[in-house]
């Protein structure tokens, strides 16, 4: 089968054209932009990429056209189609269909699918889960909106019965409103966590509890629902109705842990299990783990081996990515890569750095985080109120407003002096640099490329002052 991707760029896409030719299929694609490192992962798979949407990309006379959600029917300011590709399918009327459909069709029917939805820590709990399969053995498939640094892979289809998705709540594409994850039929879902995101799709919070409850519709009754027990949106869902076997995760919940975030044992109605000890931190992650161990049973396997491949667990690029450290006098300033682009993501990344340094006795070392509101909902501005309870770790804020329909420096008055505006990178990175000390901990937080900023800091931090 020949598949032709529109959007083949995007994380998600991007995987499943991966899958595609892993599968022997012929896959091509298009994109407004074709850029690495994607693009690099694409090409290397025998990928042929084309930059734009053309309609002279009918031509190729795929069997089918799947869609990504970034296309739709907009039109330019001229009146021509934003898409004319789309366009000239629909008149055609050649066969399309959208990312998730053809992966629920062509990949996950069959296997058991093992499903991680949530606001927060989806890719990092996902990766989790396909690691513990990894190393007990399942062989497991996988499609993660990252590159989980034990696989250096974001797909694979595996050999195993067990496939571990992202399920992201995003709409499927512009002809499917419906949430990504209600294609993929999951056997074992974990809800980690929820709340408002998406604005430029969802009203408010009760719409997108209704699109998780639409997921909990299609899991069966032998399958298992693991949920986080602290989570108020999560209790109305499942008031909504569940048909299967629940499993609570967090405070309150049968899956708990006892001990700190770094070390902690895993404890299972009362009983002890297991024991994670890792090089991670943070309370968030203490939870994806909870909850990749208690999905990770589900499939057979015991949770003390779930909790001893945890410790062997690295991470995903772009989740407090250490990028580089330079000497100065007092110390090494660190400069890390964090994904972080919603304001509950910023301050459980924050909190979380600041409890390790407190751990080690580094109390009076600064936290300097520089972001940018890339999201849908941060451009709108949604939740630009909420910026300065993000940031309350933060010894100094530095925001890159280029693109935004609201005031930034309005919205981060609160923080007075401990936070600085800039609508380029190049004014940004001096700010830093001038602000910048021995010690210092700078977190990039943002949900794309961040135009280069980790490199330009570094190689400005190391210029002669």
């Amino acid at each position: 089968m020949h598949i032709h991707i529109l959007g083949i760029c995007g994380t998600f896409m991007g995987g499943v054209a991966a899958l595609a030719r892993e599968a022997g299929h012929k896959v091509t694609g298009c994109d407004a932009g074709v850029y690495p490192p994607m693009s690099d992962q694409l090409r290397a798979l025998g990928i042929d990429l084309i930059e734009g949407f053309d309609a002279g990309q009918l031509a190729l006379k795929p069997d089918v056209f799947v869609v990504g959600n970034v296309v739709s029917r907009a039109r330019l300011d001229d009146g021509s189609a934003k898409f004319p590709l789309m366009e000239a399918i629909l008149d055609a009327g050649l066969p399309y269909t959208s990312g998730p459909q053809w992966l629920a069709e062509q990949v996950l029917q069959g296997r058991h699918v093992l499903a991680v939805a949530g606001t927060h820590g989806k890719t990092t709990t996902t990766s989790m889960l396909a690691w513990v399969l990894e190393a007990t053995g399942r062989a497991p498939g996988f499609l993660v909106g990252g590159v989980p640094l034990n696989f250096d892979v974001s797909a694979r289809l595996g050999t195993g019965a067990a496939f571990v998705i992202e399920a992201d709540e995003y709409d499927t594409a512009f002809f499917d409103k419906r949430s990504k994850f209600v294609h993929y039929r999951p056997r074992t879902a974990v809800l980690n966590n929820l709340e408002f995101d998406h604005a430029d799709i969802f009203d408010d919070l009760a719409a997108i509890e209704r699109q998780f409850h639409h997921l909990l519709r299609t899991v069966p009754a032998s399958g298992r629902v693991v949920a986080n027990a602290t989570e108020d949106s999560l209790r109305r869902v499942l008031a909504q109705g569940c048909w299967s076997e629940l499993a609570r995760f967090g405070a309150g919940g049968e899956w708990q842990a006892s001990g700190g975030h770094d070390a902690f044992d895993v404890v299972r109605s009362g009983q002890r299990v297991g024991r994670v000890a890792w090089a991670l931190s943070g309370l968030h992650n203490q939870m994806n783990a909870l909850a990749a161990i208690a999905a990770a049973d589900h499939v057979g396997v015991p949770p003390a081996e779930a909790a001893d491949a945890l410790a062997a667990f690295r991470n995903v690029r772009r989740r407090m990515e250490l990028r580089g450290t330079v000497e100065r006098e007092g110390g090494g300033i660190t400069v890390y890569d964090d994904f972080a682009h919603h304001p509950t993501a910023i301050r459980t990344t924050l909190d979380g750095l600041r409890r390790q340094l407190d751990a080690h006795g580094r109390t009076s070392d600064r936290i300097l985080a520089v972001f940018e509101p890339r999201s849908n909902t941060m451009k709108l501005g949604a939740m630009a109120a909420q910026l300065p309870w993000s940031l309350e770790q933060a010894d100094l804020a530095f925001c890159h407003t280029a693109g935004l329909g609201w005031d930034a420096a309005a919205a981060l008055a609160p923080m007075e002096a401990r936070a600085q505006v800039a609508g380029a990178i190049a004014p940004l990175v001096e700010q830093v640099v001038a602000a910048a000390r021995g010690g210092d901990h700078i977190v990039c937080m943002s949900n794309g490329g961040f135009g280069g900023i980790h490199e330009t800091l570094l190689a400005a931090l190391r210029a002669p002052r």
